[in-house]
């Protein structure tokens, strides 16, 4: 089917919400011991209880609510203090219980709210709820041939602890979606509720998409795109998805509700099955689970550990330290990145330059160097203490670059470069004014431009005594001892 025109286009809006489901980062799963890490041989890490044996009996993970509880209050939401789980009846290859256990109508957390920037507005994206949920295990397809095609299961995965955050239908095409779930993924991982490793499958996302003419109160009939596990991906779906709705409706047709999954290699969503509703499900509250209460106490606890938030740190970075609206941003991407500029600044005195090295040469080394911030060979008390070298006239802008890179090669502090190096700054002027001499005696046709006038020429006899020292040499001092001897 043909794209509209832009001024069809531009007849319609979209109507967007996201259901992000992120992976607890717990070391067992939610209602058993089993371990939940990564990578281990297919069906492996399972019990009784998440094989779906019957007679076996969940029992929740503490762990599990306390970083859900986490979770809700830095999504600025309101934590319940009583929520209850769920029986969610559905039939996978993948799903031994023929049931999810999850929260229906009395979740953990609810009301909450993200505050995003995205084609240069700012807004607010309401979140409905937060909920509790065992996840299910995995299908592998197999084969190209129908005749050659195989399907595994692997339920290693299965009963892991997720969290489903469920947006309002507040945004309006896919750069707000896709500012949306960076902001989420932000803050989750800012708490440590999850690594958030999309590759992994700790963060994934179902897409809920409309469209109605503007200025129409009533919302159209939705698509849900499924399991969309990276931000190119959910630009794309809802991209094309938009467009394929407006297009259906232009040319008389009309929008079913039904679920879809998108095809990266085709860039088309494709029908998967008609979308359910709650009363499909056949939710029930979960016979083996009692409900969960939350005291006051308890929530008290968990918020009294709960770090600073992106958002405040940047805000915090900008009044405190000068940084500029870009680089507060930049510094606050991660909880790691943060930590190590605030601890850089706070060794050099020199918040502004640790932040540019921390920007500039620490994250362009470590991109080089495959590193995350965390891996970094130079510790953040190692880089403060490098620029402070610089601000007492130690160590030169440029010899300090050659320090940071062998600090980085090594893993040694600053002073064990510069004293094996022998690379500190030159600046006592006895020991100077003999290589100015000699500058001024090997460059006689500089000299003489210089004394006629063209004083210029001086940055070219700074630069031959920079030389002379291997770069050692105070620039400053260079430049007035030239200026005394030249008159």
């Amino acid at each position: 089917m043909a794209a509209p025109s832009p001024e069809v286009m531009a007849r319609y809006e979209a109507v967007i919400g996201l259901e992000i489901h992120a992976q607890l980062a717990t070391a067992t799963k939610i209602f058993c011991g089993c371990p939940t890490g990564f990578g281990a041989p297919p069906n492996t890490n399972v019990c009784p209880v998440c094989l779906g044996m019957p007679g076996a009996l969940p029992v929740l993970n503490r762990e599990a609510v306390e970083l859900a509880i986490k979770a809700g209050l830095a999504l600025n939401c309101a934590i319940r203090p009583r929520s209850r789980f769920a029986r969610k009846n559905y039939f996978y290859p993948d799903l031994p219980k023929g049931y999810q256990i999850s929260q229906y109508d009395e979740p953990l957390a609810e009301h909450g709210y993200v505050d995003i920037t995205a084609d240069g507005h700012a807004m607010r994206i309401g979140i409905t709820r937060v909920h509790m949920e065992d996840d299910a295990g995995k299908s592998i397809h197999d084969g190209f041939k129908d005749s050659d095609r195989y399907s595994y299961v692997d339920l290693n995965r299965s009963g892991t602890p997720l969290i489903e955050i469920v947006s309002e239908p507040d945004m309006r095409s896919s750069s707000e979606a896709y500012a949306y779930l960076a902001a989420v993924k932000q803050v989750l991982e800012f708490v440590e509720v999850s690594t958030c490793d999309m590759e992994k499958g700790h963060l994934r996302c179902d897409a809920n998409v409309s469209v109605r003419v503007k200025g129409a109160d009533k919302l159209g009939t939705k698509a849900e795109v499924k399991n969309l596990n990276s931000f190119r991906f959910l630009k794309e779906a809802l991209d094309y998805e938009i467009v394929r709705q407006i297009a259906l409706i232009e040319n008389g047709g009309r929008v079913v509700q039904e679920t879809r999954l998108y095809n990266p290699d085709t860039g088309e969503t494709a029908g998967m099955r008609s979308k359910e509703e709650a009363h499909d499900y056949r939710y029930f509250p979960e016979p083996d689970l009692v409900p969960l209460r939350v005291s006051e106490s308890w929530l008290a606890r968990v918020r009294s550990g709960m770090p600073e938030l992106p958002a405040r740190k940047r805000a915090r970075f900008i009044s405190d330290y000068g940084l500029r609206e870009y680089d507060a941003d930049v510094l606050t991407q991660t909880r790691a990145a943060s930590e190590y500029f605030e601890t850089a600044a706070r060794v050099s005195g020199d918040p502004k330059t640790a932040a540019n090295w921390v920007m500039g040469d620490l994250m362009g080394m470590l991109k080089a160097a495959g590193k995350e911030i965390s891996e970094s060979p130079v510790s953040a008390a190692n880089l403060g203490d490098l620029v402070k070298r610089m601000a007492t006239g130690e160590l030169s802008g440029k010899l300090a670059k050659d320090v940071f890179a062998k600090m980085f090669a090594k893993g040694e502090p600053a002073s064990a470069v510069i004293e094996r190096e022998g690379l500190k700054q030159i600046s006592d002027t006895g020991a100077l004014e003999k290589i100015i001499a000699e500058v001024i005696a090997g460059n006689p046709k500089q000299v003489e431009q210089y004394q006629g006038g063209k004083t210029t020429v001086i940055n070219f006899l700074v630069g031959q005594a920079m030389k002379a020292t291997r770069g050692q040499a105070n620039v400053a001092v260079v430049t007035d001892l030239l200026k005394q001897k030249l008159g």
